[in-house]
């Protein structure tokens, strides 16, 4: 079993539709691939997911000795946090609510984990006897 390096941003102040947008963009790379597509992606919602995946890939090497070369994304999820409710005033003395909307961000890194490869030689010769 890998072991997954969890990392967490609450009350983001920016939409989760709009975090979701940039957070697709990185589900299941590697985080040197993942690194490279958010420093050229144009986003406001590039900075603060930069950060949070600097700061995971800090608590695996802090706290389980982890190399940044073996991590992968293997989860990134957008929740929706606590919405601010404010009022616009508008003609003839009504208004209209404005919901200013907060995200909630998780992001696991796992440790990739190398395969062995077979011998074809040792399965050909047993084949043949």
């Amino acid at each position: 079993m890998s072991k997954e390096i969890v990392a967490k941003l609450s009350y983001l102040r920016q939409s989760p539709r709009k975090v979701r947008l940039v957070a697709d963009l990185i589900r299941g790379c590697t985080v040197a691939r993942a690194a490279h597509i958010l420093a050229l992606t144009n986003k406001k919602a590039v900075a603060p997911i930069t950060k949070l995946l600097n700061s995971a890939i800090a608590n695996a090497k802090h706290n389980f000795s982890l190399d940044k070369e073996n991590l992968k994304i293997s989860k990134i999820t957008v929740d929706g946090g606590p919405t601010l409710k404010r009022w616009m005033p508008k003609a003839h003395g009504s208004a209209t609510p404005i919901r200013e909307r907060t995200s909630y961000i998780n992001l696991v890194l796992e440790e990739m984990v190398k395969k062995e490869k077979k011998d074809k030689k040792k399965t050909k010769e047993i084949k043949k006897k």
